[in-house]
């Protein structure tokens, strides 16, 4: 089978994912097509690290005539986010030739589903999308809310399949437990053990409670002021803490300030941006991992990496990857939009609860095991896509990647 994904540019959360396509199908038979180059934040952020040996990539603006070809000749082409409209066009143009394509998309209405009533919008939707409903043509939803978005445009009817981003998969060791889970310190009354953890005796078998924070500090859409409220809530608490922010951008002067004013500096480590696997290393030693994402988040790729980390996730339902990863209260805990007072709640309760800490972590750390991880999802792509070549009639898995949306 010849295998094309073609998307924008990859990066360090799609490589798994293609290494283990090509450990199915043959490395000589995949082929990655980039159809632009990464933005200059992505690559201060470290993203563009270690690319250059990608012998599975292609990039368009270096010879667009073979990668046109190449679109036309495959067996199958999996089609993401692209900008290039020839790129697009000639993807397209295989449902009218009956050849097999695969869509992928995160959501299109991340601002408002109201956009869907607009006329022009429409039109391009159509175009695109709408058109080819009744082909056999599939659509991997990228984010828990992408199927809604194209069932409010009746694209691809019962076609729509579970979907994401998979980051390479580590095995991690359970962590280690805290001194009062063995003693049974505390008991298991969580409001009184905020009020009573304090500088009691009690209190000092506890070791500060590890958290991190990773993204960029943008306004109104990844709110990393979140995590220093908790901060601030914790300390009023007296749980014993570290809070660690790994990022920069726009906010970072006022997030510092809010550091000074509020007497966190020795809480608060600000950590500017590291490279992916720094952040993973990050990972492996906290015990709380922080997504305060809003609805503008398509997927979250940093969710499935905390949650194979072994960290217990409270993160916002908004973003994509949320609802599909986390159960709330069995694998994770999640909070409502923007609601930051249930976001403080819920973390402060967390970070009193040791025991809590470590269920949650050891199943979200089962959850990316056992079904959201590159091999499941590699495995369960090539059989849709032989099922497209071959003709044949597809058959969802249950749960998990490529599940019915």
């Amino acid at each position: 089978m010849r295998f094309v994904l073609v998307s924008n540019y990859i990066n360090h959360h799609q490589i798994p994912l293609c290494r283990e396509i090509m450990n199915i199908i043959g490395e000589g038979n995949f082929t990655f097509l980039e159809t632009q180059p990464m933005e200059a934040e992505r690559l201060a952020m470290g993203w563009g690290r270690d690319m250059g040996d990608l012998s599975f990539v292609m990039q368009y603006d270096k010879d667009s005539y073979a990668a046109l070809k190449l679109i036309a000749e495959a067996d199958v082409v999996l089609l993401g986010w692209t900008l290039s409209s020839k790129v697009m066009d000639a993807c397209l143009e295989r449902v009218s030739e009956g050849k097999a394509l695969i869509r992928m998309s995160e959501r299109i209405y991340r601002e408002g589903r109201w956009k869907a009533i607009s006329p022009r919008g429409l039109a391009a939707k159509y175009h695109e999308h709408i058109k080819y409903r009744k082909d056999n043509l599939y659509m991997l939803c990228s984010g828990a809310y992408t199927a809604g978005d194209f069932r409010l445009i009746h694209a691809y009817p019962d076609k729509l399949l579970k979907w994401g981003y998979f980051p390479k998969f580590e095995e991690v060791p359970v962590k280690d437990g805290y001194k009062d889970q063995e003693e049974g310190k505390l008991g298991d009354n969580i409001d009184a053990k905020i009020k009573c953890v304090g500088n009691s005796a009690a209190s000092l078998a506890y070791r500060p409670v590890n958290i991190l924070w990773a993204g960029r500090f943008m306004r109104g859409v990844k709110h990393p002021e979140y995590a220093l409220h908790l901060a601030g809530a914790l300390k009023k608490a007296d749980i014993p803490f570290s809070l660690r922010m790994v990022g920069g951008g726009e906010m970072k002067d006022e997030l510092e300030a809010y550091i000074n004013e509020n007497d966190l500096g020795a809480n608060v480590k600000m950590m500017g941006f590291l490279p992916p696997e720094k952040v993973r290393e990050l990972m492996k030693t906290a015990d709380i991992y922080l997504f305060t994402s809003n609805h503008l988040e398509g997927w979250g790729a940093v969710v499935n990496e905390a949650m194979n980390s072994r960290c217990a996730v409270l993160a916002g339902e908004g973003a994509g990857a949320v609802p599909y990863l986390i159960k709330d209260g069995i694998n994770g805990l999640t909070f409502k939009g923007e609601n930051e007072a249930e976001f403080i709640a819920k973390g402060v309760k967390l970070a009193a609860d040791r025991k809590l800490i470590l269920a949650l972590g050891n199943a979200a750390y089962e959850t990316i095991r056992d079904e959201w991880n590159p091999h499941t999802a590699a495995a369960r792509l090539v059989d849709l896509a032989g099922s497209l070549v071959n003709g044949a009639a597809y058959t969802p898995p249950q749960t998990g990647p490529l599940s019915r949306a």
